[in-house]
């Protein structure tokens, strides 16, 4: 299952975000917000980011302004390998070769076709492993304290 969360500045792209995998039955947990009021993003990205490092959901997207804050929040979760991204080649690289966890996109950045193109790509590329996995175990290590 999908985890998504979104503050006010991310709260219109993901509306059209959850029709977009309601279309492709795409199961997702919606961790809020649910308006364009302000509202705090790194409680958003946390609640996002445990489920994923839980295992109570396998991938997660979070949209926030440019989804910068989103992306810093939710990194800061053990285990959690988010990435921001704006353009179809990175973000295709975020899954590929750093098995990226979370999405992170920008409602202020991005238009709802852009958004779901790369939303598309994320949850359609698979991660490659091989040589990018001896990459991945070292940010593990980092993580750890052991690099």
């Amino acid at each position: 299952m999908l985890a998504i969360g979104c503050d006010h500045g991310g709260f219109q792209l993901k509306e059209v975000i959850e029709s977009y995998l309601d279309s492709r039955q795409i199961e997702y947990q919606d961790f809020g917000t649910d308006s364009e009021e302000s509202v705090d993003y790194p409680p958003i990205a946390a609640k996002v980011a445990h489920s994923i490092a839980d295992g109570k959901n396998e991938r997660g997207i979070l949209c926030c302004g440019t989804g910068i804050g989103m992306c810093i929040a939710a990194n800061k979760v053990k285990g959690i390998r988010a990435a921001v991204v704006s353009d179809a080649y990175s973000t295709e690289m975020a899954r590929r070769h750093n098995n990226s966890n979370c999405l992170c996109i920008g409602g202020r950045v991005l238009n709802a076709k852009d958004a779901l193109e790369l939303v598309q790509i994320y949850l359609d590329t698979p991660y490659e492993g091989g040589r990018h996995q001896r990459r991945l175990d070292e940010i593990t290590a980092i993580e750890n304290g052991e690099l």
